[in-house]
């Protein structure tokens, strides 16, 4: 015969609970509430970031970086011609390679973002570069002594010494970095908030629509203010836009969708090669238990089979 529960057990279910059951029971309901809280937390970032809110602070920082960019290098060989006392040729050669190093610098931010910063830092940290940069250029339009002078009442003008080139090579430099790498880590931060495919295409539709309308406005207005009123109120107008740029970008912080680095997969190749150079001279073991999978004979048939730990 079967003994049946006592009455105590029928009406309290819980008054006989083992351990087992206990723990079986806290680590499922602790599952369910994990996954919950997962669910409510991807559900609440998806509603309270990213999105089409996010476009006015990319536009917004876009248009202002873009201004400031281009205001000074669509314009950069006149300025060393005639502020520098730079020949035409060498004016050149440093507008190309500034052009180069332009088009090179966004590979070095995107293995930043994609693997160490995040697009967010990278966007932030190049746009504070590129700020700086363009300050250092203004300074060298309005400070006499950064700049080669002419003699008074002569025609005969002094080069640039080391001092004037390096402080406007440093400014070139800074600005070159923020110009660089903003562009493109811009763009994908930007696409990075949306999910639907057709979103990102409408929005990277629209981002390059913006870029280019920022050129052409900075291309005519800044390039008229430099040529005709002052290169050092061109480059403040510059100098103003990136800051508003930055100071969009940050206070859209709270609304975009901030993604993690994934680590560099360099790093993953270098340590297989320092495994291949550091074991080159090991001894192969012909005993099965220390392979992972099957060992088949000539007739495919599975002789051995072991998992070691």
């Amino acid at each position: 015969m079967t003994a049946s529960p006592k009455a105590s057990q029928i009406q309290n279910p819980r008054a006989k609970i083992s351990s087992t059951d206990l723990l079986q029971h806290s680590a499922v309901s602790a599952t369910s509430t994990n996954g919950d809280r997962e669910s409510q937390q991807v559900l609440s970032s998806g509603r309270k970031r990213g999105g089409w809110v996010t476009f006015f602070f990319v536009s917004a920082t876009l248009s202002g970086l873009m201004i400031a960019g281009w205001g000074w290098l669509t314009n950069l060989i006149v300025y060393l011609i005639q502020e520098f006392n730079v020949k035409s040729i060498d004016a050149t050669q440093v507008a190309n390679v500034v052009s180069g190093s332009i088009n090179l610098v966004p590979i070095i931010g995107a293995v930043l973002a994609d693997s160490f910063l995040g697009s967010f830092h990278v966007v932030s940290i190049s746009s504070l570069f590129s700020l700086l940069g363009i300050i250092v250029l203004t300074l060298t339009a309005t400070l006499s002594y950064l700049r080669p002078h002419c003699g008074t009442g002569s025609s005969l003008c002094h080069g640039p010494s080391k001092l004037h080139l390096a402080v406007l090579y440093l400014g070139i430099t800074l600005a070159s970095i923020g110009l660089g790498v903003v562009r493109f880590t811009l763009a994908t931060l930007g696409a990075n908030q949306f999910d639907n495919p057709t979103d990102q295409g409408s929005f990277f539709n629209w981002f390059f629509f913006t870029f280019y309308v920022a050129c052409v406005i900075s291309s005519i207005g800044i390039v008229y203010v430099e040529d005709s009123i002052s290169w050092g109120v061109g480059f403040g107008i510059c100098a103003a836009f990136n800051f508003l740029g930055l100071l969009i970008f940050l206070l859209g912080n709270r609304f975009y969708r901030h993604d993690k680095p994934q680590g560099s997969p360099y790093t993953s190749l270098a340590r297989v090669v320092v495994a291949a150079i550091r074991k080159r001279k090991v001894m192969v073991s012909s005993e099965s238990k220390d392979y992972y999978g099957e060992i088949n004979d000539g007739d495919d048939k599975s002789i051995a089979s072991c998992y070691s730990t």
